[in-house]
């Protein structure tokens, strides 16, 4: 004969069971449901990335074709537009091989030649110019850095005029120098500033504000020109002393605008924010004669 106790523990036990089976067929189907979600989801996700890649793939092979083009195009839109043109490349501060190869790369095809290359000593020796400056005016300058910007303006002109100052000069101004000193019949400049406070920021400002002014005095192109991984910019600087600028040298357009500017075009070319236009507008196709 069953008690009341053999009674409960029964029914206990049956809902112990009927919950364990309940719960247990619950998890088997959100399994069931789990899995055939992220069943879904794979193959949704899947699809999408095929998709992309295959977008990816169109896009290269554009680019790819674009390349061709620029490439192919490149010197029947330079060609012989710097006949005889002689070009030389001032670097301010550091000098950097990689915007020399970008601007003989440039000059490809266009009938100018790269003849000098300098790289203006920053900060400048003052005692080093005074002694090279034999009987002129500016052999005082290391006691009177007030002489820096007119001296500068001086060597400016002779870079494109020629002269025996510069000559006399080159060892104590110049901190690095290949091929010739000038003259040249346009200019081309990159600008790459030390870090540098008081007296010696202040001189090599006046130095770098006097070659530019003899520069661009004379009736010659002058260019500055940076990459466009330069920071900071350089552009505003090139345009408050009357250089057109480009700030893609490294890219194709950036060789042509270099070429234009070259030719007679003016302005800010390239893709940052403060250039004016990618290439100069459909004026700049007719060669213009400059310099001699």
């Amino acid at each position: 004969m069953f008690d009341f106790r053999y009674h409960a523990v029964s029914l206990v036990a049956v809902l112990v069971a009927l919950v364990v089976g309940l719960l247990l067929g619950v998890a088997i189907g959100d399994a069931g449901l789990v899995s055939s979600a992220e069943k879904s989801v794979r193959k949704s996700l899947r699809g999408d990335i095929e998709k992309a890649n295959d977008r990816a793939a169109a896009t290269q092979r554009q680019l790819d074709a674009e390349r061709r083009y620029s490439a192919a195009a490149y010197p029947l839109l330079v060609a012989g537009r710097l006949d005889g043109l002689k070009i030389g490349l001032v670097f301010l501060g550091a000098p950097s091989e990689s915007v020399a190869a970008d601007v003989r790369a440039a000059l490809v095809g266009t009938g100018g030649r790269l003849i000098g290359i300098v790289a203006v000593r920053e900060p400048p020796d003052l005692q080093a110019l005074s002694d090279a400056a034999g009987s002129s005016r500016y052999s005082a300058i290391a006691q009177d850095p007030a002489l820096l910007e007119p001296f500068g303006r001086r060597i400016g002109i002779q870079l494109v005029q020629g002269g025996a100052l510069l000559q006399s000069e080159a060892d104590a101004l110049f901190a690095t120098r290949s091929g010739t000193l000038g003259p040249f019949d346009a200019v081309v400049v990159y600008r790459n500033p030390p870090d540098l406070k008081g007296d010696a920021r202040q001189q090599t400002n006046d130095l770098e504000n006097g070659l530019m002014r003899g520069i661009t005095d004379n009736p010659v192109a002058a260019v500055g020109v940076q990459q466009t991984t330069t920071d900071p910019s350089q552009v505003s600087w090139y345009r408050d002393r009357d250089l057109s600028s480009v700030d893609n040298i490294d890219q194709r357009a950036g060789h042509a605008a270099l070429v234009f500017a070259l030719s007679g075009a003016t302005g800010s070319f390239g893709v940052g924010p403060q250039a004016e236009s990618l290439l100069p507008g459909p004026e700049s196709v007719t060669p213009t004669a400059v310099g001699g």
